[in-house]
């Protein structure tokens, strides 16, 4: 059963106020993930891990004027957006479902991703230093 919209409207907002788009419906992202060019999708949550790193992480990213960005950021709601989510997980099935995280695709391939166990317990500045890093190469 998905998460209250009232509970976790203040998280989504987290990342739509940084013009991240969410990917509501399974439609919504195969058509982020077809796209050419680099995609970074965000698997938002309502986890500890999600208020004090990874949302932290992505709005310091986004706010980053130094250093390149992938082409698009979206974001797929774990607990929430059922749907939108399994599919996004369709396109990784050989990596266990875990949120939050985070998947930089180029050209339709998965070429990095973070799992929760790699934002937990650090800073959102360590967790945005390796997305910067990633994007340096990638981007």
């Amino acid at each position: 059963m998905p998460y209250s919209p009232l509970l976790i409207k203040p998280f989504r907002d987290e990342l739509t106020n940084v013009s991240v788009k969410e990917l509501l419906t399974p439609e919504d992202v195969d058509k982020a993930l077809d796209l050419s060019g680099t995609t970074l999708v965000v698997v938002n949550s309502v986890c500890g891990c999600a208020a004090g790193v990874a949302r932290p992480a992505v709005r310091r990213l986004m706010q980053n004027e130094s250093g390149r960005k992938p082409d698009r950021v979206v974001s797929v709601f774990a607990g929430q957006d059922l749907e939108a989510t399994a599919r996004f997980r369709s396109y990784i099935p050989d990596i266990p479902p875990s949120s939050p995280s985070f998947a930089l695709f180029k050209d339709k391939e998965l070429i990095f991703f973070i799992p929760k166990h790699r934002i937990e317990g650090r800073s959102s500045e360590s967790v945005t230093s390796d997305l910067l890093a990633v994007f340096e190469e990638y981007a």
